[in-house]
């Protein structure tokens, strides 16, 4: 791990969860509100790979678990195994696709209800699957969708792009 990647990651993360549990989980719009920590998670997954978005996932996920008064570690699992999943994505099938934030951002917005409501039940919580599935999760896909694009283009500017194999020697013969 890079250090100074790494420090990047801690701060985006953070910075992230902090907006998302003092002012983005009080805005609701048509019924759902946008997820900006997951956004987050994704890019930064995307950009660095599933050990970068497993820490940044748990570490995020401590965060807002902590800020919240929540169950401790709930979030933390869930985003720790969507990091490393998007992570995976990212260096296999989704490398150097256009789409692949978006459906990335997508897929793990459902995952992510879905798998918070399997485990609200199981901790025997009082959950509505109605409230989740049907009511929330449409319009929290469609703010996330919105928010993808600009939060990928400032992550990806502030991680820069690895270079590796043969475009590395290329870089380096070019200067």
């Amino acid at each position: 791990m890079n250090p100074v990647d790494a420090g990047t990651v801690v701060l985006a993360i953070f910075v992230a969860a902090i907006v998302q549990t003092s002012v983005l989980n009080a805005a609701e719009v048509g019924g759902g509100s946008p997820d900006l920590l997951l956004v987050t998670l994704v890019a930064v997954a995307l950009l660095r790979g599933p050990l970068y978005g497993a820490a940044a996932g748990f570490f995020g996920g401590l965060v807002v678990d902590t800020a919240l008064l929540e169950t401790l570690g709930l979030t933390s699992l869930l985003l720790t195994i969507a990091g490393y999943w998007i992570g995976r994505y990212g260096e296999t099938t989704g490398r150097d696709r256009t789409h692949a934030p978006l459906l990335s951002v997508l897929v793990v917005t459902i995952l992510f209800a879905v798998g918070a409501l399997v485990l609200h039940f199981m901790l025997g919580d009082p959950v509505s699957g109605r409230l989740v599935l049907v009511d929330s999760l449409p319009p929290s896909i469609v703010l996330n969708m919105l928010l993808t694009f600009p939060v990928y283009a400032l992550v990806r500017r502030l991680l820069r792009p690895v270079v590796t194999g043969a475009r590395a020697r290329e870089v380096t013969l070019l200067g």
